[in-house]
């Protein structure tokens, strides 16, 4: 399986994982008897599980190799979507679906690792725009394949095609040459400190925790989406689908332009365009109310569109940072974007009069604070320049 090919599947667990069960949401809530805010932690837990783990997997694979930890973690998310299948109760659900954001990290973390691994420079750039073409194509189909599923099958065979897609990653590792040829030693202890190392790094560190907070709006509308669309418009899961993804097409859209553009202007210019976009759309989502399917669907787009069109300028230019435990590094970087993702999944959650009016303050937020940083250290370059 060609590089690029196995990258991009492995970086699409998360949006398998997540987008494909969206339309399930409503039909669980009737199902099993329990409001929207309940069921929705099952969103919530997988992604809190996710992000933890993605802490785990990245010095393990530092120590034993990206290979090993990339076969037991499919295998556990594999493991996790069967028990999900299973699951007869909304307790069991959450409990399934946190073995399942387990397994999944594995592959998310590892696929950030490998681009270091395999690719440098602005060939890294360009790689990591075109995983983020083929990324942004899951989230796209993935509830219309969700509700397809619904229309002809039960809820469970949501999870029995995650796993079956599954399988298509875990062919391709063990396919995989393994990439690492000098290992960390030690155990617990030494692989936690890897992570001090990490820390001590004060450039990575600030990067990665600022663009962290530039998916705020985006994980907070895969959050809401359901309930904004399907219980507050009254879309079918069908009509949810397409409506999904056309947000996400946003987002394929801006990776896309990343890989044309990327060499062209240069990284500051991308990212500034990127978060400048994100903010002023978020002011059109606080203008236009949410009173329509169209008037959340059009600020929403601008956003994805500029989180797909800045993000991979961002991982390269925060991974540029870091010379050793690469694999660390890659855990905290999607820890983080997760781990936000997973607040703003959260806060959506709760019972607003206005979800769109909060989805328009985490734009305003999840912009402001990654230009200010850009800002900032542009300063401290000028001045120890000077």
């Amino acid at each position: 399986m060609p590089n690029l090919i196995l990258l991009s599947v492995l970086a699409a667990f998360p949006a398998m994982s997540i987008d494909m069960y969206l339309p399930a949401i409503p039909l669980l809530q009737e199902t099993w008897g329990e409001p929207f805010s309940v069921v929705n932690r099952s969103l919530v837990v997988f992604i809190a599980s996710f992000s933890v783990w993605l802490l785990i997997h990245g010095p393990l694979s530092d120590r034993f190799g990206r290979r090993r930890v990339l076969i037991a973690g499919i295998l556990l998310f594999i493991f996790g979507s069967g028990l999900c299948a299973a699951s007869r109760s909304i307790g069991v659900l959450l409990a399934a679906r946190a073995i399942q954001g387990a397994g999944a990290a594995s592959a998310a973390a590892l696929s950030l690792a490998l681009s270091k691994d395999l690719y440098e420079g602005a060939a890294r750039e360009k790689i990591l725009a075109y995983i983020g073409v083929i990324m942004a194509f899951v989230p796209m189909c993935a509830p219309t394949l969700g509700g397809v599923i619904l229309k002809f099958a039960s809820w469970q065979w949501i999870f029995a095609a995650q796993a079956g897609l599954a399988l298509v990653g875990l062919y391709g590792v063990f396919r995989l040459k393994e990439p690492l040829t000098q290992f960390t030693r030690g155990g617990a202890l030494a692989m936690a400190g890897r992570y001090l190392n990490v820390f001590r790094n004060v450039r990575f560190s600030v990067l990665s925790a600022a663009f962290a907070l530039m998916v705020l709006p985006h994980f907070g509308f895969i959050g809401g989406a359901t309930d904004i669309f399907i219980n507050g418009f009254g879309m079918s899961g069908q009509m949810f689908g397409i409506y999904f993804g056309v947000n996400a097409f946003g987002l394929m859209v801006g990776s896309f332009a990343c890989t044309r553009l990327a060499g062209t202007l240069s990284s500051m210019q991308i990212l500034c365009f990127s978060l400048v976009a994100i903010f002023g759309a978020g002011l059109l989502m606080l203008s236009l109310g949410g009173t329509s399917p169209l008037t959340v669907t059009i600020p929403m787009v601008c956003i994805t569109f500029s989180v797909g069109f800045s993000r991979p300028i961002a991982n390269s230019m925060i991974l540029d940072e870091v010379t050793s435990d690469v694999g660390a590094a890659s855990g905290v970087i999607t820890f983080e974007m997760f781990f936000v993702g997973a607040m703003s999944m959260e806060i959506i959650s709760m019972e607003w009069a206005h979800k769109t009016v909060v989805l328009g303050v985490l734009a305003l937020a999840g912009a402001f604070f990654p230009l200010a940083t850009l800002a900032l250290m542009r300063l401290a370059d000028r001045g120890r320049a000077a």
